[in-house]
Order: structure tokens, then C-alpha cells, then sequence
């Protein structure tokens, strides 16, 4: 789908976020940014949204081409959900800035808030939703324009346990359904390895690729009582100890 090469990332205040970066991210993949605070994975990110432009190298889109309006969704930490609307005119936001009213796009709407299981929902404000049912909104809010990529910050960070995994499992269900390409940046190995295609493990700032590690634990139910489940999180973490130090 596109290529970043060699790209590297300099703010005004001469601060370097990323230096020398670079990766290939095929359709269909999921890759997980994994690294401590600080080593540029937002930045990244950013770059890719086209929210920001490289200092250096360049991201190249696959036949040339640069992606038009709705074809990258992104999905914050926070929700940042709109506090007076229903979650089906959150939803909406993104094609209602682009001139679509509710009524044209009131099939997209239905289809996003299905695909996060809050059909019954659409009609609640914020205010009535569960943490988790807010960040449910929230992507389906990045899924109504059916985007051919999709940029999650920390999603899950600031959700309880039994919350967070619930969502691991959608999201990954939601995955191998849409066949989305999917950038995740978490700082939790065990998510990684439950979620991710492809896990990049980053230096500390100045940020760069330390190591990168393809997932091949079986994609079923249980997956996280598998022993490669157990076996990839120790790759894992062996990894990010050789790249950050303690």
C-alpha cells in the first residue's frame, strides 16, 4: 500500500522525533508500533495521516497516489466525541464536512455502527455511553468513510481490563472481516502480540525501527493461552529490552 523511506522527523524547536525510518506496509496488514513514550510513534502516525510532512525521505502511496478525502480514518486515545450529538451524528461528522447529509449518508452510518456492534445506540449521546461504548463511536466514526487505511493512537490506553480486551477482540474481528489495513501504536507488548500482523518495536527518541517481528500465532478463539502466544510476547519483550534500556 505505500513505503516510507528513510524518513526522518525535525521539529522547529530542533527537537529530531524520528530519525531514518524506514518500513513497506502492504494492504491487508496490521501493524502494531510498540515503544516507549517519546520515541515518535504518534509522529509517525501523523505522517502517515498526512497531518504533518517528513524533514527528510519521503511516504510513497502504492501506483503514486495520494490519498483523497476518507481514505485514512484515525482513531485517538480519547473518544473526542461531540457531547450534545447522538453517536449516529458523531458518526456522521466526517461525511457531513465533506457536504453529505444525514439522509445520504445515512447507510454509511448504519454500516459503521454496525460494524462496532452499537446499532441500538444511535440514537444515545455520550453522555449515556460506557468508556468503551464511546471509543466504539469513535471508530465507527473512522470507519464511515470506508477508509483503505486506518491510524489507531492508544485506543484502548485509558479503558479497564475487562473493557480493553473486549475491544481487542472486536477490533481484530472487525480486521480479518473488513480486510482493512490497520497502524495500532500501543505501548502494551501483550496487545501487540494479541492484535498485530507485524510488530515494530522503536528506539527511544530520536526514534527508529529496532526490531521488527512477524506474529504467527494461531488465529483462533483462545489465541492468548496459546504456547505461541506465550513464546511471542517473550520474543517481544527481549527485543524491546535490547532496544530500550532499563
Amino acid at each position: 500500500m505505500l513505503k516510507i523511506d528513510s524518513v526522518s522527523k525535525r521539529f522547529d524547536n530542533g527537537t529530531l522525533a524520528l530519525d531514518d525510518i524506514s518500513l513497506r506496509i502492504e494492504a491487508g496488514d496490521f501493524v502494531a508500533l510498540l515503544g516507549p513514550s517519546g520515541c515518535g510513534k504518534s509522529t509517525l502516525l501523523r505522517l502517515l495521516a498526512g497531518l504533518d510532512e517528513p524533514s527528510d525521505g519521503r511516504i510513497t502511496w502504492d501506483a503514486g497516489q495520494r490519498p483523497g478525502p476518507g481514505d485514512i480514518g484515525f482513531v485517538f486515545q480519547d473518544a473526542t466525541l461531540l457531547p450534545w450529538a447522538s453517536a449516529a451524528d458523531n458518526v456522521w461528522l466526517p461525511l457531513r464536512l465533506r457536504g453529505k447529509t444525514k439522509s445520504e449518508a445515512s447507510g454509511a452510518i448504519a454500516s459503521a455502527l454496525a460494524q462496532v456492534e452499537l446499532t441500538d445506540f444511535s440514537g444515545s449521546r455520550p453522555r449515556s455511553l460506557s468508556g468503551g461504548m464511546k471509543m466504539r463511536v469513535s471508530i465507527a466514526r473512522a470507519l464511515v468513510s470506508n477508509p483503505v487505511l486506518l491510524l489507531m493512537d492508544e485506543p484502548f490506553a485509558a479503558l479497564d481490563e475487562f473493557t480493553r480486551h473486549k475491544l481487542q477482540e472486536d477490533l481484530r474481528k472487525l480486521w480479518r472481516v473488513s480486510g482493512k489495513t490497520i497502524v495500532f501504536v500501543t505501548h502494551s507488548i501483550y496487545e501487540a502480540a494479541f492484535l498485530a500482523t507485524r510488530i515494530l518495536v522503536m528506539s527511544p527518541r530520536p526514534g527508529r525501527i529496532g526490531a521488527e517481528i512477524a506474529n504467527t500465532v494461531p488465529d483462533i478463539a483462545d489465541r492468548r493461552n496459546t504456547p505461541a502466544y506465550f513464546n511471542l510476547v517473550k520474543q517481544v519483550t527481549a527485543a524491546f529490552r535490547a532496544i530500550v534500556p532499563s
